[in-house]
């Protein structure tokens, strides 16, 4: 007879993320790519075109190109990724106490979605806010939460066969906080921070967020949206003319357009507009990761120089990652959204 854990009156928290491979090699990168790659919320080509692409040529050229990517900003800890999450995590504990019970869960690698829900339901957790580390909405990030979490909740399903599970937990989303005031704030203050340790001010700042491809935003995805207004709100709290700032989208793949400006003709064309001090932040990463530190932080910075820049004089600003500003903001946001619940 199966045994079944005690309810528990605590709250669980999950903190999704998209994921990391376990360790900068091709080895480790082959099924972490391929299992990113394989979800049709990133790339939604017919799996009949696109399954032989990815098996037969991407996943024997991709894996060693971010090996040797990976490799340069892995940390003693691990991955940048892993290791801010878990930061995140326990900053996220602290500040909630013990009534709550935060873990973290991937939506690709590990630690999986599953196990995160595992954990949870084996002390007996029954309620649990899920918190998305993506402030803007897109079908490419959020929404894979939200099929991770619910195919790790309630079972798979497919024509051949069904594994549904019989006990199923209470679940809340955080909704996107793209303009949440302490979000912001967050941010603003991070940056202010950073701008006080330079030497001399920068004469552009760039606000670069992950893209998509411009037929997903044509068909409803209202990231793009989402990202304007993040990047408005944060100009407007650091007090940034409108001449001082830009907005641009970068990480681009595959033939189709994207999102533009692309922040890496960006970068290459600052100097020629005649702008010597450049710093560059992700407001859409709250973590660093590949995309952040090597792709606008040493990528970037070899982009700006291309273009006639001085490296030396291109700034790269880390994400919030553990800043106490937004462990604050991730206690707010969550104490919110368990309304009700912690209250019982």
């Amino acid at each position: 007879m199966t045994s079944i854990t005690a309810p528990s009156d605590r709250i669980g928290v999950i903190i999704a993320q998209l994921g990391t491979p376990d360790a900068p090699t091709a080895t480790a990168l082959r099924p972490y790519l391929r299992q990113f790659l394989s979800d049709m919320r990133v790339i939604d080509y017919s799996p009949f075109v696109w399954q032989p692409l990815l098996r037969g040529i991407i996943l024997n050229t991709r894996p060693r190109k971010s090996a040797r990517l990976y490799s340069r900003i892995w940390m003693d800890e691990g991955s940048p990724l892993m290791v801010y999450s878990e930061r995140q995590m326990a900053g996220l504990q602290a500040r909630l106490g013990e009534r709550f019970r935060v873990v973290l869960g991937m939506t690709y690698g590990n630690p999986s979605m599953g196990s995160a829900l595992d954990t949870l339901a084996e002390e007996g957790i029954e309620r649990i806010v899920v918190f998305p580390m993506f402030p803007q909405f897109s079908s490419t990030t959020t929404a894979s939460v939200y099929d991770a979490v619910y195919r790790a909740a309630a079972g798979r399903r497919c024509p051949l066969f069904h594994e549904r599970k019989r006990a199923i937990p209470t679940l809340r989303f955080v909704p996107p906080y793209y303009d949440h005031p302490s979000y912001i704030n967050a941010m603003a203050e991070h940056l202010r921070g950073v701008l006080q340790g330079l030497e001399a001010p920068p004469d552009q700042i760039i606000f670069s967020f992950h893209g998509i491809p411009q037929r997903y935003a044509r068909t409803g995805d209202p990231y793009p949206a989402q990202c304007a207004v993040t990047a408005e709100h944060l100009a407007g709290a650091l007090g940034l003319a409108q001449n001082q700032w830009r907005q641009t989208f970068q990480s681009r793949f595959g033939p189709e357009e994207w999102l533009q400006p692309y922040t890496d003709e960006t970068l290459e064309h600052l100097p020629h507009e005649g702008h010597a001090n450049v710093l560059i932040f992700s407001p859409g990463f709250v973590a660093d990761c590949l995309e952040t530190l090597d792709e606008l932080g040493n990528e970037g910075r070899e982009q700006f120089a291309e273009g006639g820049g001085d490296p030396e004089k291109f700034t790269f600003a880390a994400c919030l990652n553990d800043h106490p500003c937004w462990l604050d903001t991730m206690a707010e946001i969550v104490t919110r959204e368990a309304a009700g619940w912690a209250n019982n």
